[in-house]
């Protein structure tokens, strides 16, 4: 078998360095919330595919509904031969999303093809072509997602020209010193110098930014928002690829503002590691497309599709929207606790299990994205796997799986508290 520096030579050789990736190990097996490498040694894993296994690496009731669809078909191409499972999981779905309003589902295969086909139903429907996004965001590496991606390094540079007609607003952040006023007066700013807004099909946002890092949108803004797009019949596109299904304590984040969405897109965990996205809205604007218009060869995967419809039923099983808040609040208490001994930490926030630490050099407002990066190598090196993130690189994000189990749990907060000091 190979060893992990022998691997490493490989991909090396093999594979552009374009694609960072981020351990000097590789997986050989993985079990909830465990991970061992092809050298036999366990990582506790706090990064879950970068929240993609909010049901656990290999959760059994997944892994048997993919070998139960795998002795039927394993793909027909929806678009020439349906099958009954992708109209179910629509009418899940369906049901499951913010609102009362008839609604219609599409599937497609990744977080960024479901922006892509979003921001193409926004346009048809309304007969528009701008596009509002706001700093920080990120919505994915395809053309259209990297014009609307807040975010220069590493996402968009060297990448361009980017589609025409995309603009951005700063995302309300307190800490950074960005009120909702600040946000709502730049949308206006952005409409008298840039943009008509009746030349606007949508605005997108995350309810939570999530490689922007993990800045929650305020309440008063999403319903300021959402008011605004009525005044000049704007569709409000809720990106929820990482906040889906019961990240946040809730199914999906927009439950949290009171506030509905003409179109949500959604991916990551709805599949529990396959490849599955979908894209959600109002019956209406869904229906604008023609035929033909919307759709992909591998679009609504049998094997992703079978996986996701038992992603929903351990979700309901597990109570994984009540665990989601438990350890939620396990993970503010803990990181709020160190506090008095690591002075790096200026602030946790985040909604549910989506929980996140930023940390600037001590009695400072300066981002110490150098103390960030040795936390997450002394984390790894101890069996920790931890993601950064944020516009400054500060930010340790948390994305264990809901299903984790207390004890690892505890287990990997006392690994990360040792890091933590030890990175001082």
């Amino acid at each position: 078998m190979a060893d992990n520096q022998s691997l490493l030579k490989r991909k090396d050789a093999a594979t552009p360095r374009g694609v960072g990736v981020m351990a000097p190990f590789f997986a050989e097996r993985a079990l909830n919330s465990e991970l061992w490498d092809v050298e036999g040694r366990r990582y506790i894993d706090f990064a879950g595919g970068i929240a993609v296994l909010n049901t656990g690496h290999c959760h059994p009731k997944v892994v048997a509904a993919v070998q139960a669809q795998l002795q039927k078909f394993t793909h027909t191409c929806y678009q020439v031969v349906p099958y009954a499972s992708y109209i179910e999981l629509a009418e899940r779905i369906n049901a499951l999303t913010p609102g009362s309003h008839a609604k219609k589902t599409a599937f497609f295969s990744s977080g960024a093809e479901a922006v892509e086909n979003a921001i193409k139903i926004a346009r048809f429907a309304t007969g528009r072509s701008g596009v509002i996004a706001f700093s920080g965001a990120f919505h994915g590496r395809t053309m259209m997602g990297m014009a609307l991606t807040g975010k220069v390094l590493p996402y968009k540079a060297g990448f361009g020209p980017f589609p025409a007609e995309t603009y951005h607003a700063p995302f309300p952040n307190e800490l950074h010193g960005v009120s909702t006023q600040d946000s709502l007066d730049a949308l206006q700013q952005l409409f008298k110098s840039s943009v008509d807004p009746k030349r606007v099909a949508a605005i997108i946002l995350e309810p939570v930014q999530g490689e922007g890092g993990f800045y929650v949108a305020p309440k008063d803004f999403m319903q300021q928002l959402r008011a605004l797009c009525d005044q000049h019949g704007i569709l409000l596109i809720a990106d929820e690829v990482q906040t889906c299904f019961a990240r946040t304590g809730t199914m999906f984040a927009m439950e949290h503002y009171g506030v509905v969405p003409d179109l949500m897109t959604m991916a990551k965990s709805m599949a529990g590691g396959f490849t599955l996205s979908a894209v959600c809205g109002k019956a209406e604007i869904m229906d604008a497309p023609n035929p033909g218009g919307l759709g992909g060869t591998y679009a609504g995967n049998p094997l992703a599709v079978a996986a996701s419809l038992a992603v929903l039923d351990v979700i309901e099983e597990e109570k994984l929207l009540e665990r989601s808040n438990r350890l939620g609040d396990k993970l503010k208490e803990a990181m709020n606790g160190l506090k008095a001994s690591v002075p790096h930490i200026a602030e946790v926030r985040g909604l549910g299990a989506m929980i996140a630490m930023e940390l600037n050099k001590p009695g400072t407002d300066e981002p110490d994205a150098d103390y960030t990066k040795r936390v997450q190598q002394k984390a790894l090196e101890k069996g920790l796997i931890l993601l950064t993130c944020g516009v400054y690189a500060n930010v340790i994000r948390f994305l264990m799986p809901l299903t984790i189990q207390d004890e690892v749990l505890a287990e990997g907060l006392a690994i990360l508290q040792a890091a933590m000091q030890e990175a001082q």
